[in-house]
């Protein structure tokens, strides 16, 4: 009797494991993921194409790899000072500070360089268009993961709303 009903429980309790399983898969028609970050779920769907992503990787390879690494992983140490008391060039795969910026301050940093910051990187607004601009930021976005990404979005979308007037 003891041995029917464990397997009884065993049994219900694999339904209910795989009910589960069967229900946490995505089948909105837009195919968008969740995922949690404290306590609120954020659609992970992205500003740029597929299409863009390809773009931007030859545009990338072509005019940030050879400082910011053919990975976007950048400098180990981009934190620390160099000889000339400069900061190198941060990595973009989501882990130094890139991703704190809204779009418009990204496509303005890539445009003008950081030399009006106080760093050393270039501007490429003479050299590439905006689209070419959006496909890079495009191609360096798709390194993030999407716990980086949803962060950025919140913070893009909010940067971007009017402010309201304070009585």
């Amino acid at each position: 009797m003891k041995i029917r009903v464990f397997l009884s429980i065993s049994l219900l309790l694999a339904l209910v494991v795989l009910t589960a399983c069967g229900n946490s898969q995505n089948t909105s028609a837009n195919n968008t993921r969740k995922v949690t970050l404290n306590t609120f779920n954020v659609p992970t769907s992205r500003w740029y194409t597929n299409e863009q992503i390809a773009r931007g990787g030859i545009l990338y390879q072509a005019n940030c790899a050879s400082c910011h690494k053919a990975d976007v992983s950048g400098t180990a140490n981009w934190k620390q000072l160099d000889a000339k008391g400069k900061l190198p060039p941060p990595p973009l795969n989501g882990t130094a500070h890139a991703w704190h910026h809204p779009l418009s301050v990204l496509r303005r940093t890539v445009r003008l360089g950081g030399v009006p910051l106080g760093g050393t990187m270039p501007g490429f607004a003479g050299k590439l268009d905006d689209r070419e601009l959006d496909d890079i930021l495009a191609w360096v976005q798709s390194h993030w993961s999407d716990e980086i990404y949803n962060i950025w979005i919140e913070r893009d979308t909010q940067a971007n709303q009017s402010l309201r007037k304070i009585n």
